[in-house]
């Protein structure tokens, strides 16, 4: 696997394209640095229009039909048509597709598998932050969101890292980083929930979407976590 962003596979409707910790999907927005979209457009100058159309709508740029963190690694979709485009987002929003990701965390915990089901909301005071919902009173701004996420262990690692594999149907903002710590497996290096700081020089989290199960196409592929993950 590629370490920079790469096409990693791609039938009739998508491109399946990988991408790299702590590159951002959209182009930021003071336009400086690199992004998915523009190595996109270079790697595939043909995104730039749809098949099927003259233009991609606001917010999908070159047909890219969803996002992952920054820091996130791993399986970004894009469509080649605005046909599909409809279509994937279609199942993304009616969550009729199960999200797979692998995770680091330096944590403990008596079980091997374990749903975590708390509805999550915007932090009151921290826009870049979401909660979970401990009870009724819980402080938080605007809805709560209804959220599952199956955690199961995968792997025991050095020391006491391990490797956690995490999936869910739903999408809400920093869901699998929330939920899992939720559940006492904090991501390491995720400071914003409560994880250990990253050993690395980077100062990333280690998050990684791995594959979909239920998608149309047949070209999804199953991406490998970085070689340089602990």
């Amino acid at each position: 696997m590629s370490t920079g962003p790469a096409v990693a596979a791609e039938d009739e409707d998508f491109l399946y394209l990988f991408k790299p910790s702590g590159v951002p999907v959209f182009v930021p927005r003071k336009g400086v640095g690199p992004s998915m979209q523009t190595a996109l457009e270079a790697l595939c100058p043909s995104q730039r229009q749809p098949q099927d159309g003259s233009s991609w709508p606001s917010g999908f740029e070159l047909g890219i039909a969803h996002r992952l963190d920054g820091w996130t690694s791993g399986l970004l979709i894009a469509a080649r048509s605005l046909a599909a485009l409809a279509q994937a987002r279609q199942l993304f929003s009616a969550r009729r597709l199960t999200k797979h990701y692998l995770f680091v965390t330096d944590r403990q915990v008596a079980w091997v598998e374990h749903l975590v089901a708390h509805p999550l909301a915007h932090d009151r005071r921290r826009k870049s932050r979401m909660v979970w919902k401990r009870g009724r009173s819980t402080p938080h701004r605007g809805r709560w969101y209804e959220a599952s996420t199956r955690l199961r262990l995968a792997e025991q690692r050095a020391g006491s890292l391990s490797l956690w594999r995490a999936s869910m149907a739903s999408g809400v903002m920093h869901q699998i980083r929330v939920h899992a710590a939720a559940a006492g497996l904090p991501l390491l290096g995720d400071r914003l929930y409560g994880g250990s700081v990253d050993p690395s020089p980077i100062g990333r989290f280690y998050l990684h979407h791995s594959s979909i199960d239920g998608w149309p196409g047949p070209g999804m592929p199953t991406l490998p976590i970085p070689e340089f993950w602990p």
